[in-house]
């Protein structure tokens, strides 16, 4: 696991985020329309086994991008990530920019997706300090976390703490939902099957390049 930051502004920053408000969309269902959960923890992200489900997200240019698509490419480690405001997630995105080349060595492609809107990818990339050529893609509504399962709605009380720390879920996304997804790593063969998968409520906790290493040996049989 990565080192947790011990900044306490950091942490206070990048809190967990849970609701006791309704959820938006119903009952939890499969596919694009699933909904979105109340609070991390209560999230159903897809499992080892299943099938990646398609989704339609935007490239950093804004153009519309099919995950169906991209998928049938090579096979594919997905990173689903809250936004590069989140410290957790730009060192999650630095470490695997450190193995990116090993992993594409292997033969796979690297895609990390989050709400951020496209602009906000294209201005610089979000592993800061660290040089890297995956594709980094806008899920700004929600339509891949849902289909995952990964899609939670952030309360109140955690979107005013965030705005104190210049950080405005809406403009970030450049929607007016509220709603960020449970950071998760999926393995995803040519056949669109998911073969690994790691999901954690905790936002803190990420899979460390090593582990990442060795999820795709396993998938690619080195």
């Amino acid at each position: 696991m990565l080192t947790r930051l011990t900044a306490l502004a950091l942490s206070l920053l990048a809190c967990a985020c849970s609701s006791s408000g309704t959820a938006p969309d119903g009952p939890h269902a499969s596919g694009a329309s699933a909904a979105v959960a109340l609070e991390a923890s209560q999230t159903r992200p897809l499992a080892v086994g299943q099938m990646a489900p398609d989704a339609s997200i935007l490239s950093a240019d804004g153009q519309h991008v099919r995950l169906s698509e991209r998928l049938s490419r090579a096979p594919t480690l997905l990173v689903v990530y809250r936004g590069g405001w989140c410290p957790y997630c730009t060192a999650h995105l630095a470490e695997l920019a450190r193995i990116e080349k090993d992993l594409t060595g292997m033969g796979l492609q690297i895609l990390a997706v989050s709400p951020d809107r496209p602009e906000l990818l294209a201005q610089e990339g979000y592993a800061k300090g660290a040089e890297f050529n995956y594709e980094l893609l806008s899920d700004q509504n929600i339509e891949l976390a849902r289909a995952f399962g990964l899609a939670f709605q952030v309360d109140e009380p955690t979107v005013e703490l965030y705005r104190g720390y210049g950080i405005d879920l809406q403009q970030a996304s450049g929607r007016p939902h509220q709603v960020l997804p449970v950071p998760a790593v999926y393995m995803i063969d040519a056949s669109g099957k998911i073969r690994f998968a790691h999901a954690n409520p905790d936002y803190r906790e990420r899979l460390d390049g090593a582990a990442v290493l060795a999820a795709a040996r396993t998938m690619m049989g080195g």
